[in-house]
């Protein structure tokens, strides 16, 4: 009975269209929280990923995109906002939340980019080559496009992760939808610290199916180009077609 309660009073609270407006409201929270945390995916894409993929593709810095991801595991983001909250950056508004996110979402898409590109058949890398392809060539048209599901994953593992861990910016002050738990904590408003989990998970799980559609669209588009590197099997296999001209 306590856990239906419970469940009825943050239905309630969702519900009640005077806590959706305002600077404390939903809405003004929903943006705060959104916008870090696209800025931190953002930001540790465009680092992470250029990097993992150029090492797959060289076949080399495994060693730092493993050490890479297992010290970044290991940093707590909370720790490290807090250290920058005594720091200069404190007056920086979202700055000191978005770099300790970066920070945390770097290791899923680095070593996903990596172990994507060194994952890709030798097979097919070694027909585009025959083929006469160029490094640039087989990076773009082959390389990529086959690795794109396991990149796409750690971008999505990121991305839940990152919407997920930037509730702990409301502990320092910082805006977002973690202000709504805090708040309903130091009220003792059980229903609205369930609300705001309600909302957070909501917004992981919307974050999730987004990206999931946009992995089918590009694969989808980028079908034709992955279709290349195969057209190469028939051509490696012309003198099984010879031998009826043999007997």
């Amino acid at each position: 009975m306590g856990e239906t309660v419970v469940v009825t009073d943050a239905w309630g609270w969702l519900t009640t269209g005077a806590h959706w407006t305002g600077e404390e409201g939903i809405g003004q929270r929903l943006a705060e929280h959104v916008y870090v945390s696209g800025a931190a995916l953002l930001i540790a894409a465009a680092l992470a990923l250029p990097l993992g993929l150029w090492l797959g593709h060289l076949g080399r810095g495994g060693a730092l995109a493993v050490n890479v991801s297992n010290v970044g595991r290991a940093i707590p983001v909370f720790a490290v906002l807090a250290l920058f909250m005594v720091s200069p950056l404190r007056n920086a508004g979202y700055v000191p939340t978005v770099v300790a996110l970066v920070l945390f979402a770097i290791p899923p898409l680095l070593t996903n980019a990596y172990v994507g590109m060194r994952e890709v058949d030798r097979a097919a890398v070694r027909a585009a080559r025959g083929m006469g392809m160029t490094g640039g060539q087989l990076f773009r048209q082959v390389e990529l496009p086959l690795a794109r599901p396991v990149v796409m994953t750690g971008v999505r593992s990121a991305a839940v992760q990152v919407v997920a861990t930037a509730t702990v910016a409301a502990m320092v002050g910082q805006g977002g939808l973690g202000r709504i738990i805090t708040a309903g904590f130091a009220t003792y408003d059980t229903a609205r610290v369930v609300a705001g989990a309600v909302l957070v998970a909501l917004l992981a799980l919307l974050v999730e199916g987004v990206l999931v559609g946009v992995d089918r669209l590009i694969g989808r588009r980028a079908g034709p180009k992955r279709a290349g590197p195969k057209r190469a099997g028939p051509k490696r296999a012309e003198p099984r077609r010879a031998r009826p001209i043999k007997s």
